[in-house]
């Protein structure tokens, strides 16, 4: 079932779409998680430097092509365009929320 978004899961890809990593960090609770390319980090410092790095090396763009609810989490069907092999790629962004912020990010591509 296709979803809407809640506003941290909206804000978080307006942050991307913005190159705007403060707005980014925002979305994310402060004890949050980000596990990508086989690391999680922790918090919004390791959250901020995750964010400056992978900007930085693949200068990417993120696509919601669509959104559903599976357990309590949010699945996001992402289309991402940059400097890396295969670009672009369809990668499902799962999203757990924790207040309304981001709890948790996984990324799997």
């Amino acid at each position: 079932m296709i979803v809407s978004l809640p506003e941290a899961i909206r804000g978080y890809f307006r942050a991307v779409d913005d190159d705007d990593t403060d707005a980014l960090v925002a979305c994310f609770a402060d004890d949050a998680e980000v596990a990508d390319e086989g690391n999680v980090r922790r918090g919004p410092d390791e959250i901020r430097a995750w964010r400056e790095k992978t900007r930085s090396a693949y200068g990417y763009t993120a696509e919601v092509l669509g959104a559903e609810v599976e357990d309590d989490s949010y699945i996001v069907a992402t289309r991402l365009t940059g400097s890396f092999p295969g670009s672009p790629v369809e990668v499902p962004y799962r999203f757990t929320l924790r207040s309304g912020l981001i709890g948790r990010l996984d990324i799997d591509p």
